[in-house]
């Protein structure tokens, strides 16, 4: 079993649920920035209050921000950890390299177009940040979640002018780290298409 794993991929592509389903069957540890940082708007924490304006506009939050965060969570974990949303940067996976040795990045390769559906039809929980679709995964009752009985919502960041704006700031931020851990030898490319679990049967093959 690989013990850090990095989860890259487009806004959309599946990284989530997947990191979610690899912490519940086998156990790994997942640290989500996105998790975290929308965790300390809600608190109104220093750093959330930092971290607001740049996740409403569907920019990259400050290298300095994450890799704080980061540091602190990973060194709390015991076992395997999956890392969601970090490093987004070169600069961040240099600065990772520094902290703990990536055994395994996943690469989730799903076209633009699914990806704008996807995220435009996304509905999150603000109690329990449980993600609903739409068409994929609907809520039992329209606009209320299943598991905390919460009114859900749209995200800022997935409405349809911010989505384009994440998929081009993942472009050119983020695409860099597929040739960056391609050179290390340890990239897979996922196809991110087709049922949660045929693409999760893939993701676990790569793990162990």
């Amino acid at each position: 079993m690989k013990s850090v794993i990095v989860l890259l991929g487009p806004p959309g592509s599946g990284k989530g649920t997947q990191g979610e389903m690899l912490s519940e069957k086998l156990g790994y540890t997942r640290l989500s920035t996105g998790d975290m940082l929308r965790e300390a708007v809600r608190n109104g924490t220093e750093l959330g209050l930092k971290a607001k304006g740049y996740m409403d506009s569907g920019a990259l939050v400050p290298n300095d921000l994450i890799i704080g965060l980061m540091k602190e969570k990973i060194a709390q974990s015991k076992g395997g950890v999956i890392l969601d949303g970090f490093p987004r940067t070169v600069e961040q996976a240099d600065a990772l390299a520094q902290q703990v040795e990536v055994d395994l990045a996943l690469d989730l390769d799903v076209p633009d177009e699914e990806l704008v559906n996807r995220l435009t039809k996304r509905r999150s929980c603000p109690g329990c940040n449980a993600v609903y679709h739409l068409v994929y995964n609907p809520p039992k009752a329209e606009g209320v979640c299943d598991k905390c009985g919460g009114q859900l919502y749209q995200r800022d960041d997935d409405k349809d002018e911010t989505v384009k704006n994440r998929l081009n700031v993942y472009r050119e931020n983020t695409m860099p780290l597929i040739g960056y851990y391609e050179k290390k030898g340890v990239l897979t490319v996922i196809e991110g298409t087709g049922s949660i679990d045929d693409i999760f049967a893939q993701v676990q093959k790569a793990v162990q």
